[in-house]
């Protein structure tokens, strides 16, 4: 998103192009049901229109210009369905789909999730509430629990809980070890945001932390590298 209009098919193509092992991106329901990218509540920030996302319907939001202010060679982006954003990926990259509801939004996702064949590979940063609906929709859906704690060490007690795959730590730098130590020894997959100068990556992967999020996916694979962590070949 440092150099793509965010959650639009562009940046997503662009993450695959770079060979990013995770790709987020965030998903919400219309007016009228429908499922579409975009982070904030409202459109105002990233497009050419106004209103809240909840208030417009899926007609509304595709006329809408998702590219323009972030740099004219993206004029008449649009902003993209869940189902059309899911379509653009290759099968072996990790999908970090960031929830912005509640149960109606879980469930709606998860069952798209089960019917497009991505639940391998699909996760949901989700809630408890929005975690709860999905997996009564899907059972085994994969979940990343957003039911943040204060302390990392209880987020990451309840995250190994209530069984959920992944977990988001958040920082600005200090990595909680003993939180990550007993997230890897139970198995959870660690996402850490936000810190992606080049120490910090370092200090994240020296830690234990799985996956560091970060908005400029070409300045951190080099250091990716040293790691041995290589740009992933996309698999059709």
């Amino acid at each position: 998103m440092s150099t793509h209009p965010e959650n639009t098919i562009p940046a997503l193509l662009e993450a695959v192009r770079l060979g990013a092992h995770m790709i987020e991106f965030d998903v919400q329901l219309t007016k009228d049901g429908a499922l579409v990218l975009m982070h904030d509540g409202t459109v105002n920030r990233t497009t050419d229109g106004k209103g809240k996302v909840a208030d417009l319907t899926l007609a509304e939001i595709k006329a809408l210009d998702a590219g323009a202010k972030m740099d004219a060679r993206f004029a008449g982006t649009r902003i993209p369905t869940f189902e059309e954003a899911l379509a653009v990926f290759p099968k072996n990259v990790w999908l970090n789909c960031h929830l912005k509801g509640g149960a109606a939004l879980g469930e709606a996702t998860a069952k798209v999730i089960a019917k497009t064949g991505r639940k391998h590979q699909a996760f949901l940063a989700a809630t408890a509430d929005a975690a709860k609906a999905a997996r009564v929709a899907v059972p085994d859906i994969l979940i990343c629990n957003m039911e943040r704690q204060n302390e990392s060490m209880t987020y990451a007690q309840d995250t190994i809980a209530m069984k959920a795959q992944f977990i988001q730590l958040l920082g600005k730098g200090e990595v909680p070890l003993e939180a990550v130590k007993l997230l890897n020894a139970a198995g959870v997959r660690v996402n850490y945001y936000h810190d992606e100068t080049p120490e910090g990556l370092r200090r994240q992967w020296n830690a234990g932390v799985n996956f560091p999020l970060v908005n400029d996916l070409a300045k951190a694979m080099p250091v990716a590298e040293e790691f041995g962590i290589k740009p992933l070949v996309p698999q059709p």
